[in-house]
């Protein structure tokens, strides 16, 4: 049969394109009816009917005329996830999406797809951005939203709080590493596993001045986190974030600074725990001009004290951390 000698010989490709990375491959083909045999085919190491649960898969049709329906190549990585076909046909499908409720949908198959039970995304705007509110998708347990809506947890979620110290994706038992967990945060992950929210895994990211959003996998409390499977987890979430914005509206708007120079630099000092004198005396500028400079940038952000001022600065990108704490940058050396 032509088309079963194909598949072997693309079998044997795939077989020795990933043997580096240490993965196990096979086939399986769903035959017409007009062919005898009763079934599908495997040809792998695996030979039976049914596929193990822990492999990944994808599905593909064969052209009408072919004595087969499809096929199907499974494949397991035994410690290394490169399963990068997975995240451009998962790209390809957002690209598709036209609004949030088929991003969704897409969301849903692809946790359950990298053996997750529940997914999350959220994206906020920031503060001053009224022409746009949250976005949230997910399919947690209906006791746990209720749970996390009525109480209004969300300001005290230790989750939230870890995506602001990670450049990269975490694990939910891993964010005593990032932030101090107080008994409340332990409380608040203990009544999440009681409803159905066990080990999670959740990519963050950030525009400042624009939006901050996250995307989260979990898993049940009886399960472990499919390790294999988190480097690709890790790029699906930043997918779905990326298209998750383009759908938004958050768009960038073409503005001019809301600071100038000068006022920047008098907020910048002031940040970094100088009093107006002192910023003066820094500047080479008088004690009224820093006064004034700073009671322009308080009424171009519509804010009413310097604590306020310095965190609109710094949401909006003109100061950042390293600015205020003076964090040098690596040596070149």
């Amino acid at each position: 049969m032509a088309a079963f000698a194909e598949l072997l010989q693309a079998k044997n490709l795939a077989a020795e394109a990933f043997q580096n990375h240490e993965f196990s491959v096979c086939f399986r083909v769903d035959l017409n009816k007009a062919d005898k045999e009763n079934g599908s085919r495997m040809i792998g190491p695996y030979w039976n009917r049914a596929r193990p649960a822990e492999w990944n898969r994808a599905s593909r049709p064969l052209p009408g005329d072919a004595p087969a329906t499809g096929w199907e190549v499974c494949w397991r990585s035994n410690g290394v996830a490169m399963n990068v076909s997975i995240a451009e046909e998962f790209a390809a499908e957002l690209a598709a999406v036209g609004d949030n409720q088929e991003l969704e949908h897409a969301l849903l198959l692809m946790s359950n797809r990298l053996g997750f039970d529940h997914f999350a995304l959220t994206l906020e705007p920031r503060p001053n951005r009224h022409d746009a509110g949250e976005i949230l998708l997910h399919d947690y347990p209906d006791e746990w939203a209720k749970v996390y809506i009525g109480f209004d947890l969300a300001g005290r979620d230790p989750v939230r709080r870890a995506c602001d110290k990670s450049f990269i994706g975490f694990a939910w038992d891993a964010i005593a590493a990032l932030v101090p967990l107080t008994r409340g945060d332990r409380q608040m992950l203990a009544v999440g596993r009681e409803c159905g929210l066990g080990n999670g895994y959740t990519v963050p990211r950030h525009l400042p001045g624009l939006v901050r959003g996250s995307c989260t996998f979990v898993v049940g409390p009886s399960r472990d986190l499919p390790t294999a499977n988190l480097p690709l987890t890790e790029l699906i979430g930043a997918i779905a974030l990326s298209r998750a914005l383009g759908l938004s509206g958050f768009a960038p708007e073409p503005e001019l600074p809301r600071l100038s120079d000068r006022q920047r630099e008098c907020v910048l000092w002031v940040a970094r725990g100088k009093t107006a004198a002192e910023t003066a005396l820094i500047l080479d500028i008088s004690i009224e001009t820093v006064i004034q400079h700073l009671k322009l940038a308080r009424e171009r952000y519509e804010v009413h004290c310097k604590q306020s001022l310095i965190l609109a600065a710094m949401f909006d990108g003109l100061i950042g951390f390293g600015d205020v704490f003076r964090i040098d940058s690596p040596s070149l050396h």
